[in-house]
């Protein structure tokens, strides 16, 4: 049956949100509506009649509301085959009523998680009659329109009006669709909040938003979760595939940040290029850019402050893709929407996942986040020669971009000041000379600079390396069965060495 047009439909939702013109445009069109509780009585209440469940079931609503729908008559209903004789027999021998539409919305379980409900007010948000009429409506898609989602009674209604009270085969296969993913949805949230065994995984999404396309133009992209509820965007170009890895690489690095001093950060292929802490955030944001003002162009922008007119002015002299900030000042913003193609973004106060999830192989690795940072009462002195207050102060600033930087890697840093960072190298002394021949091509001394390593050091050739240039503090795991090899040559050298106890490997 193409064409089916609707003459009853059963409707059940615990929110009655815009449920007042759906029933409005059915009743409209003569159809007949059942329904239970609550939401009968809203019916009644508009001045419409309705059709009592309990008076089709002949039973009551029983168990505290537990049983409401559970019962033959209402699933015959919904599940019978309009082009099959012997289900229309059946429908006729038991008195039973063809549904055409059913109308169902869920016990709120997450929100009532959220909101910290007793283990006891959650269980009964769990939805048992109604989580099955939306899988027997949408089951039987062929004769039956599932409508699950109030978001959607707009749109339904439209539908509706249009096609004089038919809904057509792919209509009701489409909304079907939607109802068995939020079937799905709910029961992996269920889920979610029993489950303490990590051997079980289930993930369920909605809100996909479809991307320009993936890392490259030959692959699709689409980005699934409620971006809406971390970013805000003011103005710009669609966020790409490669836009959101790096916007996630910029938050993280800055959620070490928030707290003190204006921070800005600057990011390229999801690592610090340029980062710097100042009185002013202007001047952070010029000391970040020195730091590599060639990779700059087109990278990510991070403030951990309100943008402010002067920053703005000096944002605006180069080319980047996207900006985030807490907030922007009036005319800073005015100012910055004049290039037309920058993504501005704000970042609002929210609980990022402490849990990170990656595609691999033909499954999936799931891990604790890195939220672990190196502190000054937990790391170790290695050395005979101690490192200064501002020593310690810029180890401990090196020691968290390098946690953010992609193995192996080095990262070097002066006065609160990244200097040069060596990312992603297969050997931790193509990493440290990666560091130090960056550093230099920007005109930076490094003498008095300090080094972090996201790693221990199994040979002293690093510290080697780093003495001749004048870097004389050192940041590193360590648990190397050798490292007193890196430990002598800092003591023989009048170099100072901390040991943090803590790997950041971040692949």
């Amino acid at each position: 049956m193409h064409k089916k047009k609707i003459t009853s439909a059963l409707i059940s939702v615990f929110d009655k949100t815009g449920l007042k013109p759906l029933i409005q445009a059915l009743v409209k069109n003569g159809v007949s509506l059942y329904s239970t509780g609550g939401t009968e009585s809203f019916i009644r209440d508009l001045g419409y009649e309705v059709n009592s469940v309990e008076g089709l079931t002949e039973y009551p609503s029983i168990l505290g509301g537990r049983v409401k729908t559970l019962h033959p008559k209402v699933f015959g209903a919904i599940l019978n085959r309009a082009d099959n004789s012997s289900d229309q027999n059946e429908l006729q021998k038991f008195e039973i009523p063809a549904f055409d539409l059913v109308i169902v919305d869920l016990y709120p379980f997450e929100k009532t998680v959220i909101g910290n409900a007793s283990e006891t007010e959650i269980i009964e948000k769990i939805d048992i009659g109604g989580i099955a009429l939306i899988r027997a409506a949408a089951k039987n898609f062929n004769f039956v329109f599932c409508l699950s989602d109030k978001e959607d009674y707009t749109n339904f209604i439209s539908l509706y009006e249009k096609s004089n009270g038919a809904t057509s085969i792919e209509d009701r296969k489409e909304y079907a669709i939607k109802a068995f993913h939020i079937s799905s949805n709910y029961d992996t949230a269920i889920f979610k909040y029993f489950n303490k065994n990590q051997n079980r995984l289930k993930i369920s999404m909605s809100d996909a938003k479809v991307l320009r396309y993936g890392e490259n133009p030959h692959q699709k992209g689409y980005f699934y979760g409620a971006l809406s509820d971390l970013l805000d965007q003011l103005h710009g170009k669609e966020i790409s595939y490669n836009n959101l890895l790096d916007i996630d690489s910029a938050v993280s690095l800055m959620s070490e940040f928030y707290d003190g001093k204006p921070a800005f950060g600057i990011l390229k292929h999801n690592n610090a290029c340029g980062f710097a802490i100042r009185d002013k955030l202007e001047q952070a944001y010029y000391d970040a850019l020195a730091g590599d003002p060639v990779s700059a162009f087109g990278g990510v922008l991070i403030s951990n402050k309100r943008i402010d007119l002067d920053t703005a002015n000096a944002i605006s002299n180069i080319f980047c893709e996207v900006l985030l900030a807490p907030d922007f000042e009036k005319e800073a913003l005015k100012l910055l929407k004049g290039k037309k193609n920058l993504i501005i973004l704000i970042q609002k106060e929210n609980k990022l996942p402490e849990q990170s999830l990656r595609s691999c192989l033909n499954g999936i690795l799931v891990q604790d986040k890195d939220l672990k940072t190196d502190q000054e009462n937990e790391v170790t002195n290695s050395t005979k020669l101690l490192p200064t207050k501002d020593q310690l102060k810029d180890l401990l600033f090196a020691s968290k971009i390098c946690k953010h930087t992609k193995s192996n890697s080095i990262v070097l840093v002066k006065n609160q000041q990244l200097l040069a960072s060596g990312t992603g190298q297969t050997s931790r002394v193509d990493a440290l000379n990666q560091a130090i021949n960056k550093a230099k091509t920007f005109g930076f001394i490094l003498k008095g600079s300090v080094m972090a390593s996201d790693a221990f050091f199994p040979f002293p050739d690093c510290v080697k390396i780093a003495n001749k240039v004048g870097i004389n503090a050192v940041i590193q795991p360590g648990g190397s069965i050798k490292d007193n090899l890196s430990i002598d040559y800092c003591n023989q050298h009048g170099m100072r060495m901390v040991l943090s106890g803590t790997r950041h490997f971040k692949h």
